[in-house]
């Protein structure tokens, strides 16, 4: 069970992660050039998976699925924008593409094909149900904090499964020390990976909110209260200038959680594996039970754990009693967290 950052009262909704009611358009890093080898498609898709979309068009265009580049992952269960990438000498061949499912809306070029990460980000609209006139306005003033103050990048369910337990498979692979086979293991250890990370994520959370009922000591406490952010800094976390930078320790809590309250500066969380970089001192005393030294299958890295939403806005229909939801996540972070920490509950049972 999760904990969540802010400490307003639940507020009812129904999800379902259908394609009319979630709509997701990714933003690309770097303007395209509009000029070499790549030609770059704009491409609108329903009910199919980016690997069923890069299969479609392998088979249209006789390409492997290795040539189609791609900069991110989007779910089957919702309507997607996004980008791929195929050589510019197949473009003739796209003509046998034949699925509705599919629609090409631009075409351009670029000197470098796509590669995963390749993405700014994400937009989001999303169509929640049997929402009160009252729950509305409740929504609005939520979530516009949450774009002020931010919110902690869990994880989503999508990442562990329909049972949301493939990170125990994962775990066994991990700890097998054998070398992974094929993508689904490796999926399944990212799960196990991302359920580490949650873990941490939802304890720091935890000692935020409560760190004065901790026993700690008392110029600690002080520290910590004076610190102007949610998310409590401890010494030896690993920060980031944000939205992209080079990793730095919390040397001074006091400056460093200034940085991170003006959105300067984010803590980063651990996504242990081979290669990654651990924090120190007391952070790294709270990260430890959260570590997995026999994962090295896998390449670790950090991952933000305080993430700002933008573009917020609501527009509600009385009649209907739906809201639309509009926002941007920077890459990696999962619109499903950010209405659970409306919501305050879990809604894995309403998605995919």
């Amino acid at each position: 069970m999760k904990n969540y950052a802010y400490n307003h009262k639940p507020i009812p909704f129904d999800f379902e992660q259908t394609v009319d009611r979630f709509i997701v358009e990714e933003i690309p890093l770097f303007p395209f050039t509009n000029t070499g080898s790549n030609l770059i498609l704009k491409i609108k898709k329903q009910d199919m998976s980016t690997w069923k979309l890069i299969h479609v068009i392998s088979k249209a265009t006789g390409l492997t699925e290795r040539e189609i580049g791609y900069a991110g992952l989007k779910d089957k269960n919702a309507t997607t924008i996004q980008y791929i990438s195929i050589p510019k000498s197949s473009q003739k061949s796209l003509k046998h593409i034949t699925t509705d499912k599919i629609e090409i809306l631009e075409q351009s070029y670029n000197k470098a094909s796509l590669k995963i990460g390749h993405l700014k980000g994400n937009k989001f609209s999303i169509i929640l149900n049997n929402v009160t006139t009252q729950g509305a306005k409740e929504i609005e003033k939520v979530s516009t904090q949450m774009a002020q103050y931010g919110i902690p990048n869990y994880f989503g369910y999508q990442r562990f499964g329909e049972d949301n337990r493939s990170y125990l498979q994962g775990k066994e692979i991990a700890h097998s020390g054998k070398r992974l086979k094929g993508a689904k293991e490796k999926l399944l250890v990212a799960s196990y990976q991302g359920h580490l990370f949650n873990s941490w994520l939802s304890k720091r959370i935890h000692i935020s909110a409560n760190f004065k009922k901790l026993s700690y000591p008392k110029e600690l406490e002080n520290i910590l209260s004076q610190e102007p952010q949610f998310f409590k800094l401890f010494m030896g976390d690993l920060m980031m200038p944000y939205p992209y930078g080079k990793h730095s320790f919390v040397k001074e809590m006091l400056p460093s959680s200034q940085l991170f309250a003006k959105g300067k500066m984010a803590p980063t969380g651990l996504i242990c594996g081979s290669h990654s970089a651990r924090s120190q001192n007391d952070a790294y005393y709270l990260e430890e039970p959260y570590d997995d030294a026999e994962l090295t299958s896998l390449k670790g890295d950090r991952r933000f754990a305080w993430i700002w939403p933008e573009d917020v806005s609501t527009k509600y229909n009385d009649a209907s009693r739906q809201l639309t939801i509009e926002f941007y996540l920077p890459k990696g972070s999962y619109a499903t967290t950010f209405l659970e920490e409306i919501a305050k509950k879990d809604l894995s049972g309403y998605g995919v």
